[in-house]
């Protein structure tokens, strides 16, 4: 049955998803990332709805179903498809509770099985490749080895790298402080090497990027403003083009390297789930796995009778 023209569907469910994504923030201090995240997923569900003649709070069970269904069908991965379905089962869960539908239409979806993937990581060898590969006698090629120093050395997400501004840096202590998902805050530490590359950076990099525009952010562009994730990833893989490592690589393998190599080196898991800002231990235990994984391989490999 339709309920309006396609511009009142469409004016409905984005004031819906509005309203869903500033009550979530407001009750739970998302992090940004996580809010445009559930925004997508509602828009595409809305999207879907408008082609039956539906806005979001007129949803059938059997619209989120098929939904669903196609979404696995059109090759999403299972993981992808679970986020999903978190994200629409939220979102009803609020729908019933603030009255706006009577019954939740998501109750009868379930969870694709999905396998227990391992995070992919590069070898100490790969990874002391791809730090050396900028070129560190230009001022962009020394911010980029100072962005690889850093996210090797303390497993910072992207979205904390180019957030960090000068005050959050203390390298007289070789400390950085980054705030992470939900606003919590964690203090980090550099090590020598990265603390050498964060020193040139500010002495012989950034002055020549900024040429005495104000910026409050440790990383800057050519243009002397804040990074982007983008560009963060963009220069890894070039970067990772001329060290010869021909896997796809993002800035998130280096924090899952830098996870898996601590615990190669003896770690205590509670301290690698302290250093990544992990709120749940069974998070962070995904890297033991890693870590048992490579040590078969490196056996297989080296033992006479592997």
């Amino acid at each position: 049955m339709t309920v309006g023209t396609s511009d009142d569907l469409h004016k409905r469910s984005t004031a819906l998803v509005e309203r869903f994504i500033d009550n979530h923030w407001a009750e739970t201090g998302a992090a940004t990332n996580t809010l445009a995240a559930y925004r997508r997923d509602l828009e595409q569900l809305a999207k879907f709805l408008h082609q039956r003649d539906r806005a979001l709070d007129k949803a059938l069970p059997s619209d989120l179903l098929d939904h669903v269904s196609g979404l696995m069908q059109s090759g999403h991965a299972a993981t992808s498809v679970c986020r999903k379905i978190s994200t629409i089962r939220r979102f009803y869960a609020r729908m019933v509770r603030d009255g706006e539908v009577e019954r939740d239409p998501s109750a009868k979806i379930r969870f694709p099985r999905r396998g227990r993937s391992l995070p992919r990581v590069l070898s100490e060898q790969e990874l002391e490749a791809l730090i050396s590969a900028p070129d560190t006698d230009t001022p962009l090629g020394l911010r980029d080895r100072t962005i690889l120093e850093l996210l090797y050395a303390t497993g910072v997400r992207v979205s904390e790298l180019v957030s960090l501004e000068l005050g959050a840096v203390n390298l007289r202590q070789g400390i950085i402080r980054v705030v992470g998902k939900g606003g919590k805050e964690r203090v980090l530490p550099l090590g020598e090497n990265a603390t050498e590359w964060v020193e040139r950076w500010l002495s012989r990099g950034r002055p020549g990027l900024v040429r005495g525009r104000d910026s409050d952010f440790l990383l800057v562009s050519r243009r002397g403003k804040g990074l982007s994730r983008q560009a963060v990833w963009h220069g890894i893989r070039r970067h990772a083009v001329s060290a010869g490592i021909d896997k796809p690589l993002s800035p998130h393998k280096l924090r899952h390297s830098f996870a898996t190599h601590m615990l190669d080196h003896g770690a205590d898991l509670r301290v690698v789930q302290m250093l990544l800002g992990h709120s749940d231990l069974s998070t962070t235990q995904i890297y033991t796995h890693v870590a048992r994984a490579r040590l078969k391989e490196l056996y297989e490999a080296h033992h006479p009778r592997g």
